[in-house]
């Protein structure tokens, strides 16, 4: 994977100075050459009949160059690079990003003697550094190629292509890809609100390879998702003599949909079945404290194997909410695990719901079932420009305690404030108090809190 990723960042480089030279206008060059054939008839370095004949040929050569020009992309940076061919037919965008993470964690003695001397202490850390390409082919084939150079491997995140426009499901989509599960894992980090996504996310398939169809409806308020995917995780690849593979779907909407989107109600649904029929296949549950530079995860169920049986495995169920009333804007979800056990079958539940609002009247705006990118009224610049502020305040649990499971339980409360210099650009900072509490697997936490600051700089292109 590493060998590629050198690849594919050559091939992004190598397309990039492709393109220099379209940012010119052909039609310069005719101005150019008219100019230097008028000075050199009015300084007598030609006559008449030699500025007729040059003026000829470069009329004939500009006839050239403009269908030449008439064949040239359109190229623009429109957030990142992009190019659009004249009939449409194709389309490329280069984009990535880089999200620059420190924090300061703190805890007590009970959770050090738990999990170890190194979970307390500062650090730093490039949390996400990604490169992508996608676009389209003959309009009907779409593609995406995104590769995370953070950390000390080369990871394949989205990697898939698909065809559009077709009756009934509209898209189809084969590869490496987000199951469609969960409001805020399929908002993208480049938008969530906070530096991580909630407690719950834990349960959250988040990408494996495999086929998925989708659809809009209802002039657009509604969304819907349904595929079959194979466990890969980053890897993108699996075999094995066993199945281990995911049926996910998700249905989400707008009800109230008003103002452009600065008013309006979300509500989803999503369900995935995870089937696992092989004895050495395991389920584990465990989480950091929402930050990801902790060294250790606060709650931990273990290994959950012995499933022997076609439909053995687990269910997940999720239900999501969202409101936005102008600035202000309230979201939440509730998750459900449902796994299959050797002995006994066992449940886990996490929920959360936060508000954030936008002290300079932005928006959060919504797009295709999920949050998207937020645009400053007025971009930071050094002539009174403030950028986008945002204050944000969250509650998230997590129950990992079942049966004979004693994973933990686990409840954050985050405080965030989010500075948008620009639609690329966002500086963000988190506070984080949580306590977990009766954990007995990997470490005995009866009761003990976590204190956490962290920070983010972050660029999207």
């Amino acid at each position: 994977m590493k060998t590629f990723g050198r690849v594919f960042i050559i091939g992004l480089l190598t397309f990039f100075l492709g393109l220099v030279p379209y940012m010119g206008k052909a039609a310069e060059q005719k101005s150019v050459a008219e100019k230097i054939l008028e000075i050199l008839l009015d300084k007598g370095e030609i006559t008449p009949q030699q500025y007729q004949e040059l003026k000829e040929q470069a009329q004939a050569e500009q006839e050239i160059l403009s269908k030449v020009e008439e064949e040239d992309w359109d190229v623009k940076w429109k957030n990142g690079l992009r190019a659009d061919s004249p009939d449409g037919n194709f389309s490329i965008k280069l984009g990535g990003r880089i999200q620059i993470d420190w924090a300061a964690i703190s805890a007590d003695d009970e959770v050090e003697d738990a999990l170890g001397s190194d979970f307390e202490g500062f650090g730093t850390e490039f949390r996400r550094a990604r490169l992508f390409m996608s676009g389209m082919i003959y309009k009907v084939a779409e593609y995406k190629a995104q590769f995370d150079f953070a950390g000390d491997e080369v990871t394949a995140k989205d990697l898939y292509l698909g065809l559009t426009g077709l009756p009934v499901v509209d898209k189809i989509r084969i590869g490496h890809q987000k199951e469609p599960f969960s409001l805020e894992e399929l908002t993208s980090s480049k938008y969530i609100t906070f530096l991580e996504r909630a407690l719950p996310n834990v349960f959250s398939p988040g990408r494996n390879m495999g086929v998925q169809v989708m659809n809009s409806a209802l002039e657009k308020k509604l969304f819907w998702g349904a595929g079959i995917f194979w466990d890969t995780e980053d890897g993108a690849e699996n075999f094995n003599d066993f199945a281990d593979y995911n049926i996910t779907a998700r249905v989400a909407g707008t009800p109230w949909y008003a103002d452009e989107g600065r008013r309006l109600l979300h509500l989803g649904l999503g369900y995935s079945h995870l089937f696992r029929d092989d004895k050495e296949t395991a389920f584990r549950f465990r989480q950091r404290p929402e930050i990801h530079l902790a060294q250790a995860r606060t709650v931990d169920t273990g290994d959950i194997d012995g499933f022997d049986r076609f439909f053995d495995g687990q269910d997940l169920i999720g239900a999501e909410a969202a409101v936005v009333f102008g600035p202000l804007s309230i979201q939440g979800e509730y998750i459900r695990a449902m796994v299959d056990g050797a002995n006994e079958d066992y449940d886990f539940n996490g929920a959360y719901v936060y508000a954030s609002y936008f002290l300079t009247g932005e928006s959060r705006p919504y797009k295709g079932g999920s949050f998207s990118r937020v645009k400053p009224d007025s971009d930071f610049d050094l002539q009174g420009g403030l950028g986008a502020w945002e204050i944000a305040v969250r509650w998230s649990w997590l129950d990992l305690n079942d049966g004979g499971i004693a994973g933990g339980e686990e409840t954050n409360y985050t405080v965030g404030v989010n500075w948008y210099l620009n639609p690329a650009l966002r500086v963000m900072a988190n506070y984080v108090y949580g306590t977990v509490e009766d954990r007995g697997i990997g470490g005995t936490i009866s009761d003990a809190d976590i204190n956490a600051v962290a920070g983010r700089f972050a660029i999207d292109f």
